[in-house]
C-alpha cells in the first residue's frame, strides 16, 4: 500500500499523525482533530510549491497514527513524541533543562534533598520551581543547617567508619555512621521537611512547638531550645510569603527577536509581581516546516519565513505539559491556533485542581504589553549577544558555568584532569588550574604513574586525584569550585572513587567526553548536559580541557624523548644508566654527545667509555 493509499485508510477522529523516511525515522510529529483531513492537506495541489511543505512530502515514505479521545489529549501525546523521537521537522527546544525543584528523596532509607532540574518517577518528592535558580540552593542549605537533612553523595546503604565535616558542623544528622542518630529521629527530621516543603507551616510549627513543651517538661533544654529556633525560622518564611502573595500574580512573559534564520527568545518569570529570574533560549537552524499545514499563510523565503505562531505553540508544550507548577497567566506576543485547547490541559494538570485557570494572553496594549516588549528587547540583546560573537563577561560565564552545572557557589576555581601516554608506555597526567576569568600556569602540576601497569585510564586518574587531594588535605588548602575531568563516565567515578577513599563528600566534579563534548556531572550521570556549540560555558570548559590535554603531552613527550635518548646510549658497551644521565646533564643531547670528541667526553667520563662513545657514533 503507496502512502496515498493509506492516507485513505486513516480515520476522521483526533490523534497524532507520525511521517517516517525511508530509514523508517520519523521526521515530523504533528496532532489533529480530523486525523485524515489534516495529513490529507499535505498533498493538496499547491502544498508541493511550498519549498518546506515540499520538503517534508518528498522525503515521506510512510505515515502512521494514534488516534486519542480528544484534543487535549492529543497536545500531551504530541509533546511527549517530540521529546522522544526529536524529529527533524518539528521545532525542539534544544535547552531541555526544567525549572530548578528540590528534590526529597523518599524512596531511600535515610532520605536526602537535593536541587535537581530533572523530574522523574522514582518515588521522590519534588517541590517548586523556584526562582532565581540559587533560590533552591538557598532552600537545601536553610533545610541543611535548621532540619539536618544532607545532601551529600556518600553510599547510605551500610554504615562508614567515621562521619564527614558536615556532621560536626551541624548540618546533618550523620546517618553514614552506626549509632550517631536513630531512625526514629531521621524520620521526624523528615516529616518536618516535607511539612516545610509542602508550604504547611501551621502544623510544623504546632508540631514544633508541641515537641518543645515535652523537650522542655523532659529537662532537654538543649533539644528545646533548638526546636525553639525552627519555630522562629518557620514563621520569618511564613510571613516573607504572605507578603510575596499580596503583592501580585504569578506569571510568565515571553519575547523573541528573528533574524537571518535565527531565532532567540528571552522569558521573564514574574512571582508576586516582581521579575525574580529571565532566561535564554536560542535557535540557530529552525526546521524547515515551521507554519500549520492548513493556515495557508505566505510561505516566503528570508525574514518571511517565520511564524511565530506555530513555533510558540511548540514551545509551551515542551516547557509546561507534564510540569507539577504552571504559574496563573502566560503573556505571548502572538495567537495560535491550539491556545484554548492549551489552556485547558495546564489548568487540569496543576497539583492544586482547585487553583485558579492558566490563561495564555496576548496583550494589545498597557502594563502587560510594555513587559513582552521588554522581553523582546531583551531577546534582541540576547541574539546579539550570542550570534553577533559579542564577548561575554567573565562575570556571566561564571554565572551561567554556575547554573549548568548546578554548583552551590559562583566557580572561582577549576582544576583539571587528564591522562596521557601512548599504548601504555611513559603514562603521566596533568593537572591545570582557572582561577578567577584566566589559567593560572604557576599551579599547573605533572604527575608520573607510579602504581599502574600497563593501559588503565581510570586507575591512573583514581592514582592522581588521590594524590592531588591528599596533598592538599595535609597542606589544608581549600577545595576548588569545581574538579573537571578529562574523559567519560568511567573517568568520572574513578575520580569520585578517589575523593570518597578521602573522605571528600560534596566536591562538585564533572567530566566532559572528548568526542561528544557531553558534560557528565557526578550524582547526575543520567542527565549529561549538551551545551550548544555557540555556548560560553562550553567554550571554557573545553579551553581548560585542551590546555590540560596540551599541558598532559607535553609533558608526555618530553618524558619519552629522555626515555629514546637513554636507550641509544645504553646501547654502548660500558654506559650504564648513571652514565647516561651525567652525559645528558652535561652535555644537553644525544646530538651534542655525538658531536663531542674523545677528549671532551673524558671530562665527564673514563677514558676507555669516552672512546668507546666515540667510536660508537663514528660507525
Amino acid at each position: 500500500m503507496d502512502l496515498l493509499q493509506k492516507i485513505r485508510t486513516i480515520p476522521t477522529e483526533p490523534g497524532v499523525y507520525l511521517y517516517k523516511n525511508a530509514e523508517g525515522e520519523v521526521i515530523y510529529v504533528g496532532k489533529a482533530k480530523n486525523l485524515r483531513n489534516r495529513v490529507a492537506s499535505y498533498f493538496h495541489e499547491g502544498r508541493w510549491e511550498d519549498a518546506k511543505t515540499g520538503t517534508l512530502v518528498r522525503e515521506a515514505v510512510d505515515v502512521d497514527y494514534i488516534v486519542v479521545a480528544n484534543n487535549k489529549e492529543a497536545l500531551a501525546l504530541e509533546n511527549n513524541l517530540i521529546k522522544q523521537r526529536k524529529p527533524r521537522f518539528n521545532i525542539l527546544l534544544r535547552d531541555d533543562k526544567t525549572y530548578p525543584y528540590v528534590k526529597l528523596t523518599l524512596g531511600e532509607r535515610w532520605p536526602r534533598v537535593y536541587v535537581t532540574r530533572r523530574l522523574r518517577k522514582d518515588g521522590s518528592a519534588y517541590y517548586g520551581p523556584y526562582f532565581p535558580a540559587n533560590l533552591a540552593y538557598r532552600i537545601v542549605d536553610l533545610i541543611h543547617r535548621n532540619f539536618l537533612i544532607p545532601s551529600c553523595k556518600v553510599d547510605l546503604t551500610r554504615f562508614h567508619p567515621r562521619p564527614c565535616l558536615q556532621f560536626y558542623i551541624k548540618r546533618c544528622l550523620g546517618p553514614c555512621v552506626q549509632n550517631l542518630t536513630t531512625a526514629e529521629t531521621y524520620q521526624e527530621a523528615v516529616r518536618d521537611v516535607k511539612l516545610f516543603l509542602e508550604g504547611r507551616p501551621t502544623d510544623l510549627s504546632r508540631s514544633l512547638h508541641q515537641r518543645m513543651e515535652q523537650a522542655a517538661a523532659m529537662q532537654e533544654y538543649e533539644r528545646a531550645a533548638r526546636y525553639r529556633d525552627l519555630i522562629s525560622t518557620v514563621e520569618q518564611l511564613q510571613e516573607r510569603q504572605r507578603i510575596a502573595a499580596a503583592e501580585g500574580d504569578d506569571a510568565d512573559v515571553f519575547g523573541y527577536h528573528y533574524e537571518n534564520g535565527m531565532l532567540a527568545v528571552n522569558l521573564f518569570h514574574m512571582r508576586g509581581g516582581k521579575m525574580v529570574d529571565r532566561r535564554e533560549f536560542f535557535w540557530e537552524d529552525l526546521p524547515e516546516l515551521e507554519t500549520a499545514p492548513e493556515e495557508g499563510k505566505d510561505h516566503g523565503r528570508g525574514e518571511h519565513s517565520f511564524h511565530p505562531g506555530p513555533f510558540f505553540s511548540a514551545l509551551l508544550k515542551q516547557l509546561y505539559i507534564g510540569q507539577p507548577y504552571v504559574p496563573r497567566n502566560l503573556y505571548v506576543p502572538v495567537d495560535f491556533e491550539d491556545r484554548e485547547e492549551l489552556e485547558d490541559l495546564l489548568s487540569e494538570q496543576s497539583t492544586d485542581k482547585k487553583g485558579p485557570r492558566v490563561h495564555i494572553l496576548i496583550p494589545l496594549r498597557g502594563d502587560k504589553r510594555s513587559l513582552i516588549d521588554l522581553a523582546g528587547n531583551n531577546a534582541k540583546q540576547s541574539y546579539d549577544q550570542r550570534f553577533r560573537v559579542l564577548k561575554p563577561t567573565a562575570r556571566k560565564i561564571q554565572e551561567e558555568l554556575q547554573e549548568t552545572l548546578s554548583l552551590p557557589d559562583l566557580p572561582k576555581r577549576i582544576e583539571c584532569f587528564d591522562i596521557s601516554h601512548i599504548q601504555g608506555a611513559e603514562t603521566v597526567a596533568s593537572m591545570v588550574v582557572w582561577e578567577d576569568g584566566r589559567m593560572k600556569k604557576s599551579d599547573y602540576r605533572k604527575f608520573i604513574i607510579r602504581t599502574v601497569e600497563g593501559v588503565d585510564d581510570f586507575a591512573s586518574m583514581r592514582e592522581v586525584v588521590t594524590r592531588r587531594y591528599k596533598r592538599l588535605q595535609g597542606e589544608k588548602g581549600p577545595m576548588p569550585s569545581l574538579v573537571l575531568i578529562d574523559g567519560g563516565l568511567g573517568q568520572l567515578h574513578a575520580a569520585a572513587e578517589a575523593l570518597e577513599s578521602l573522605e571528600i563528600i560534596n566536591q562538585p566534579l564533572a567530566a566532559i567526553a572528548k568526542r561528544e563534548e557531553i558534560l557528565y556531572v557526578y550524582g547526575q550521570e543520567k542527565d549529561p548536559i549538551a551545551l550548544d556549540h555557540h555556548s560560553p560555558v562550553l567554550h571554557l570548559i573545553q579551553q581548560i580541557r585542551d590546555e590540560a590535554h596540551r599541558f598532559a603531552v607535553t609533558f608526555h613527550r618530553k618524558r619519552r624523548q629522555m626515555r629514546d635518548r637513554s636507550t641509544e646510549l645504553l646501547e654502548i658497551p660500558g654506559v650504564g644508566e648513571r652514565t647516561t644521565r651525567r652525559l645528558l646533564e652535561h652535555f644537553g643531547s644525544v646530538q651534542a654527545v655525538k658531536q663531542a670528541d674523545a677528549a671532551a667526553l673524558s671530562a665527564v667520563v673514563t677514558r676507555v667509555q669516552a672512546e668507546a662513545i666515540s667510536n660508537h657514533f663514528r660507525k
